[in-house]
């Protein structure tokens, strides 16, 4: 089996089990930037020197995974006979223990801090950024046809992870997060 098909040369792409769309679709820009934040995900991953950190790195992964082909798959039906993942609540639950634990190991944040510091807490902090993207894509989804509450919330959640593991990682390097001061006056 080849790696291309020539059917998307024209702009359009296959959903599971659904209709031709275009590829700027709002539910393939959906999908593609889950696709986007699993990516940068995997990049910070293998920059981080903490098997912890790597482990719930893949575990995040592939939710991820399930919740691009849950998005792929617009007919819950399609969803539900070709057992075809969605977030739960528990997947939501799982993402605010392990900003729980990890944020024991951390100080109060005072101030706003800039992203970056050692090269896997930057990382990170990009992925975190590229995931608020897939976040707005989602909420724009959303705005037309309606996803699961639980998908919206893990996305959410799942920034918030980021930016802590962006901390942890500076601090476990001994690597000082750098504090936005705002203009000198």
């Amino acid at each position: 089996m080849k790696i291309y098909t020539r059917r998307g040369d024209g702009g359009e792409t296959d959903l599971f089990g659904g209709p031709r769309v275009a590829k700027d679709a709002l539910r393939v820009e959906a999908y593609g930037a889950i696709d986007e934040t699993n990516a940068a995900l995997g990049v910070a991953a293998a920059a981080s020197a903490s098997d912890d950190l790597r482990r719930i790195s893949q575990e995040i992964q592939a939710r991820l995974f399930d919740l691009g082909g849950m998005l792929a798959t617009p007919d819950p039906e399609r969803r539900a006979r070709s057992r075809v993942p969605e977030l739960a609540a528990g997947d939501v639950e799982a993402l605010e223990s392990h900003i729980d634990g990890l944020e024991s190991e951390l100080a109060p944040l005072q101030r706003f801090i800039l992203p970056g510091g050692s090269p896997a807490a930057a990382a990170f902090h990009g992925a975190r950024t590229v995931c608020r993207r897939a976040e707005r894509r989602l909420v724009s989804l959303h705005h037309r046809e309606p996803i699961a509450e639980a998908s919206l919330r893990y996305v959410n959640r799942l920034s918030d992870l980021l930016f802590v593991m962006a901390r942890v990682e500076n601090a476990r390097a001994g690597v000082a997060d750098v504090e936005w001061l705002g203009r000198e006056r």
